[in-house]
């Protein structure tokens, strides 16, 4: 199958139109619109639901994404495995959900390089259900994550805990007070969201709700607020007086672990990857 079809099948889904669709694939509208015929054509059923302005997925196109999406990220790696050049005998699979790489592993994608000799590296970051299915299909190594998957065969590692602070602008506040304050909402996993549930009622509907920490400290650098965020991203604004800790709102601890296959090809790779991982956030773990 041709993999464009796939892809513009991917864009469509996404935006929904097909002009916005043609306007990032770098194609004309009819373009598109052929591409998505002749792929219903080979499929035998229609993907979209095709209304004035309002551009549905079937519930064939619905099922049809979790495909999609494999046959290209496993045709991706396929390119990659097979061009590896001599100084990279194998590749490795790293994925974090959101506001990991960006708040924690950032900072050990260096040590990754220099301590796995002759391997080259592919990282993404994806949603939970996402890292999950690929780690079904097995077309990834190492999925970490705050939420791992229960399954058969794979293997957990804690690699850290970290804390998440409420944080203002506003220095002096308690809890009562931030009650005021426009709330930003950070996406910190399905344990996060259930503790805050429970225990932080008193706050506001957020004026901001993202996936991205950085997104969310420079919404609250720049317009005020509270947050929850943690140490390494705050560190600096607490010792330079920017940010505050609000008082009484206590600390929230997130795990994160590593999950992977115990019959990969490449086990030795993904548990060398692990153990520089582990080192790496020795301090964080409790």
């Amino acid at each position: 199958m041709d993999t464009d079809l796939l892809k513009t099948f991917l864009e469509v889904s996404r935006t929904r139109h097909f002009g916005k669709a043609a306007e990032n694939l770098y194609l004309t509208r009819s373009a598109v619109s052929f591409r998505i015929k002749q792929l219903e054509g080979i499929l035998g059923v229609e993907l979209f639901e095709r209304l004035r302005n309002n551009i549905q997925p079937t519930p064939a196109g619905e099922r049809m994404l979790g495909h999609a999406e494999a046959v290209l990220n496993a045709w991706e790696r396929a390119k990659q495995d097979i061009t590896l050049n001599q100084q990279h005998s194998t590749q490795l699979t790293i994925t974090a959900g959101h506001n990991i790489w960006d708040a924690y592993l950032q900072p050990y994608l260096q040590p990754l390089h220099l301590g796995l000799d002759g391997v080259s590296l592919r990282t993404e970051v994806l949603s939970e259900s996402v890292m999950t299915r690929q780690l079904i299909e097995r077309s990834l190594d190492i999925a970490i994550t705050f939420d791992p998957p229960k399954l058969d065969e794979i293997e957990l590692v804690k690699l850290a805990q970290i804390r998440l602070f409420l944080v203002s602008k506003q220095k002096g506040l308690n809890i009562e007070q931030a009650s005021n304050q426009a709330y930003i909402k950070v996406d910190w996993g399905t344990a996060f969201n259930i503790t805050h549930a429970q225990a932080f009622t008193m706050l506001p509907v957020p004026i901001l709700h993202t996936s991205s920490a950085r997104m969310a400290l420079d919404f609250l650098l720049n317009n005020g607020g509270c947050a929850f965020l943690p140490e390494v991203l705050i560190e600096e604004y607490i010792a330079n007086g920017t940010l505050h800790y609000v008082d009484n709102a206590g600390v929230i601890t997130r795990n994160v672990y590593g999950a992977y296959w115990a019959e990969n090809e490449r086990l030795a790779n993904v548990e060398q990857a692990i153990a520089i991982l582990s080192a790496g956030f020795a301090n964080a773990v409790d």
